[in-house]
């Protein structure tokens, strides 16, 4: 593909990944969900494992396809270095803001996030990528997995020992307590599934989705490039599922084997869109996804900021209180569907309007990126 060639599959694996996201982190009962739609308890995956560690992939993607031209044309420089520099800082911010609103107490403020994480990603995925070849890149996308693997395996915790994986029991929940100690996830408190250690291996993630991007602007036939993706995903896939007998497959710890598992199954996700999208042709049904994908940010930080609004508008009726939120779910969907079913309706129509809004964006052309 020539530079400036835009990648429709790749617009579309963002778009139905952020939509996925939207969908599971706004249930209309966090009581009545379908387990595919939460996040696996501890060890193991489900559908919403594969959303977060997607996004990065593509990240990493995005990245090389966006600085492979500017490398190779001027290298490294002040300006690119600033470029970088002030993306990360308000893909953090942001993180830091939806974490806060809308009380903000900084006291508390929970420090890392989702956006937070794509900051530190992108950030060292690209510094990375600019003062390294693809093999260097490769070899920084394995080593960061094998640290991750040995620190956890052999460096001892005060009281709990080396090579445990338990739930706030293990090296990385001890090195968040030690760095984050009361701006950590709300619901533990002792640990967090976006800590420090387990942006190690959340890197290298990034790092895989930036090799897939050297292969797609690769001057080979998009057969060729096909098929390179499905048979590395497939590989990858494999390993990951041996790997996990000795390390445990966990998106909370984000071991090593995860981040391997995620990336093979996002390689092969995203070969088969490009085979049906970019050299098929294939466009039915994907303009909705690439409408999100076009401003996938802007609708995840939108989404947060409504999202939270729907809990704390709140009144008072028949003697008790009543949040948006809930009179929504009556309104709508509780009086003709299963709880479960209802929450899923209540799910799905806030993709919807979620989707409206950015569509209104797209029709004026409306691109914010960061």
């Amino acid at each position: 593909m020539s530079g400036n060639q835009r990648l429709l599959s790749l617009d579309f694996f963002r778009g139905i990944t952020i939509a996925a996201m939207i969908l599971v982190n706004n249930p209309g009962s966090w009581s009545h969900v379908y387990p595919p739609f939460l996040h696996s308890h501890w060890h193991g995956w489900t559908f919403t494992d594969l959303i977060f560690p997607f996004f990065l992939f593509i990240v990493g993607v995005s990245i090389s396809l966006a600085l492979s031209s500017k490398k190779a044309d001027e290298g490294p420089s002040k300006d690119l270095y600033a470029k970088i520099l002030r993306r990360t800082f308000i893909l953090f911010c942001l993180g830091l803001f939806l974490n806060g609103f809308p009380f903000f107490d900084i006291a508390t403020i929970r420090i890392p996030g989702v956006l937070q994480r794509i900051a530190v990603c992108y950030l060292f995925s690209s510094l990375i990528f600019l003062h390294f070849n693809i093999r260097g890149q490769a070899i920084w996308a394995l080593a960061l997995m094998l640290i991750y693997w040995a620190v956890m395996v052999w460096a001892p915790v005060d009281g709990i020992g080396a090579g445990a994986y338990e739930r706030g029991q293990n090296f990385s929940a001890w090195l968040d307590n030690l760095l984050l100690n009361g701006h950590m996830w709300v619901q533990t408190k002792t640990w967090d599934p976006e800590g420090v250690f387990s942006t190690l291996p959340a890197i290298s993630t990034t790092l895989i989705g930036v090799l897939t991007g050297h292969l797609l602007r690769r001057d080979i036939q998009p057969l060729e490039k096909t098929a390179i993706m499905l048979v590395a995903g497939s590989l990858a896939i494999a390993i990951a599922m041996v790997w996990a007998h000795w390390l445990p497959i966990n998106k909370s710890l984000w071991t090593s084997s995860y981040a391997l598992l995620m990336s093979g199954m996002a390689l092969a996700f995203l070969g088969i869109s490009y085979y049906l999208i970019d050299i098929k042709g294939w466009r039915k049904g994907i303009q909705p996804f690439r409408v999100y994908g076009m401003n996938a940010i802007t609708v995840f930080v939108l989404s947060g900021i409504v999202g939270r609004l729907l809990y704390l508008i709140k009144w008072q009726s028949a003697g008790e209180i009543i949040t948006l939120k809930q009179w929504l779910m009556d309104s709508l969907f509780l009086g003709w569907l299963s709880p479960i079913n209802a929450s899923l309706a209540y799910a799905l129509f806030f993709v919807f309007i979620s989707y409206l809004a950015m569509y209104y964006l797209y029709k004026k052309q409306m691109f914010i990126t960061i």
